[in-house]
């Protein structure tokens, strides 16, 4: 365990770090490779806490087949259970040969019991990430916004991962208050982005979740997003974000069969180096 540089950004945050030699996936072209690169991110909000009307029990095998068609680099997931990670990250590893995939997860607090809030089937409950690394170790970092839906027991939570050439985030913004929502909009970037990348600041940094916020909204998501940043959506509340050193090459809706209320959506991202 590692103390972590981020402990004034809310309580008890999480940092862990592991290290572990890893092989370039053959073939691979991932962020911090020599030469063009392109990155590929899944954002997925899978609603399957089985506590909301959306549940339909299907929407973790669904992701996998997408993670086993897709084979992307970047998954960033929203409304999962703690126990949803493992047979992704297996999935995603299945189809990544060479690499490995590093995998995080932070559950949503829970206001009135102090703890974190719980899938129906007494898991906890929160967002995910799985990043495909080409070498070294990484390092993650976990919080809960310092901005709440006062009316909402759920407290909104974000997380990073930091790996070889890329800082990866995630997180899922307050369904029910717009003001709360923008507030952790902000409280991302300009606070909790810049100091995860302080810590590598030659690494790009993407970011996927779902914002409950859209363009042209009111209040409209691209006012707590910095101008110059890349960005893709699903036409609705679904984003994927970037800085400066990416563009967005391309962007597609993602089917999911009906298993969850939101597509997936995928965007490639590319940069030369």
């Amino acid at each position: 365990m590692v103390k972590s540089p981020y402990r004034g950004l809310r309580r008890a945050a999480a940092v862990l770090l592991l290290t572990a030699a890893v092989a370039v996936p053959a073939g691979s072209t991932t962020a911090g490779t020599e030469g063009s690169t392109s990155l590929r991110v899944l954002q997925l909000n899978l609603c399957n806490s089985g506590r909301a009307g959306c549940y339909t029990g299907r929407s973790a095998t669904r992701a996998v087949e997408v993670l086993r068609a897709e084979e992307p680099d970047v998954v960033t997931l929203n409304e999962i259970c703690q126990d949803d990670v493992a047979p992704l990250k297996r999935a995603l590893a299945d189809v990544r040969d060479g690499g490995t995939v590093v995998s995080a997860f932070q559950a949503a607090g829970d206001r009135p019991s102090g703890g974190p809030t719980r899938c129906r089937n007494g898991q906890p409950y929160g967002i995910g990430l799985l990043v495909v690394t080409p070498r070294g170790g990484h390092v993650v970092h976990a919080g809960i916004h310092p901005t709440q839906d006062l009316a909402d027991p759920e407290e909104r939570a974000w997380l990073c991962v930091s790996v070889t050439g890329l800082h990866a985030c995630t997180t899922h913004l307050a369904a029910f208050d717009t003001t709360a929502a923008l507030g952790q909009c902000r409280h991302l970037f300009d606070t909790i982005m810049p100091t995860v990348r302080s810590t590598e600041p030659g690494r790009p940094l993407v970011l996927g979740g779902d914002f409950n916020l859209r363009q042209g909204g009111s209040p409209d998501v691209r006012s707590c997003l910095p101008p110059d940043h890349p960005r893709a959506d699903d036409g609705a509340v679904q984003q994927v974000t970037a800085t400066t050193d990416l563009t967005v090459q391309s962007s597609r809706s993602i089917d999911m069969g009906g298993s969850t209320d939101h597509p997936g959506i995928l965007v490639t991202l590319t940069s030369a180096l």
